[in-house]
């Protein structure tokens, strides 16, 4: 058996205590989510928070692809977190990761430290009324457009994905969690509206993110409003004919 843990020089004095805790992950800390694939929980050393995302132990083909071929999630989302910071785009700073190889991958970790947030996107979804709603939208739509001008495609673009910060004067931080399935490339016009489309935005939506970003990109409403509505309404037809197949 063969490991490999990584930690960023900020935290190197605590690299034997969070190995620790990494080796004996079931009896450790307290859990933030439990899904079939992965499992989240929060410890606390020293005064400070931190998350460690265990991820779910991959079959024996993918296993081997993770060790010679591909780089495992954990090791992907402190790199693409590091290159974020890097790039000025908020996400809980990359603490470290651990790989356990065994005739390829047999677990891995991520932590990184724990933010306090407000709400995160979905929260806009649910809730037309929601304060501010406008404004919010159209600050995470600025916030998009910065992603989209450094390169960064990221595909889990989804609701549970942001966090959202309040911070004084109505403005918000908005910090990118979830970050294994990112490309770094630039993006055209097209790419940047399909991006959108995990969001699940209602028409009302889609028109405030579309307004704020014809004008960031320079192109009119309604081709952005258009395109950006297409991608939108393509992806949720897509989802509901997934769910209606699985009720049948």
């Amino acid at each position: 058996m063969r490991e490999n843990f990584v930690i960023a020089p900020k935290y190197s004095h605590l690299a034997e205590t969070l190995k620790g805790v990494l080796h004996n992950f079931s009896e450790k800390g307290n859990y933030v989510a439990q899904g079939e694939r992965n499992i989240i929980k929060m410890v606390q050393l020293k005064g400070t928070s931190f998350n460690i995302k265990a991820f779910k132990q991959p079959n024996l083909f993918q296993a081997l692809v993770y060790q010679f071929i591909r780089k495992s999630k954990a090791k992907r989302s402190f790199e693409y977190a590091s290159k974020l910071i890097g790039l000025g785009v908020k996400t809980p700073f990359p603490v470290a990761y651990l790989e356990v190889f065994s005739f390829g991958l047999r677990q891995s970790f991520y932590i990184s430290e724990h933010i306090n947030y407000d709400f995160d996107f979905r929260e806009l979804i649910h809730n037309p009324q929601f304060q501010k709603r406008t404004e919010i939208l159209r600050q995470f739509t600025q916030f998009t457009f910065k992603l989209h001008e450094n390169g960064i495609n990221f595909l889990d673009h989804s609701p549970g994905n942001t966090l959202i910060v309040e911070e004084e004067n109505d403005k918000y931080d908005f910090f990118l969690i979830d970050l294994n399935r990112m490309r770094f490339e630039c993006l055209d016009f097209e790419q940047r509206m399909h991006n959108f489309r995990r969001l699940w935005p209602s028409k009302t939506m889609v028109k405030i993110m579309a307004h704020e970003y014809a004008q960031l990109y320079g192109k009119s409403f309604e081709e952005t409003y258009s395109l950006m509505l297409k991608h939108s309404r393509a992806f949720q037809k897509k989802i509901n004919s997934k769910k209606l197949r699985r009720r049948k």
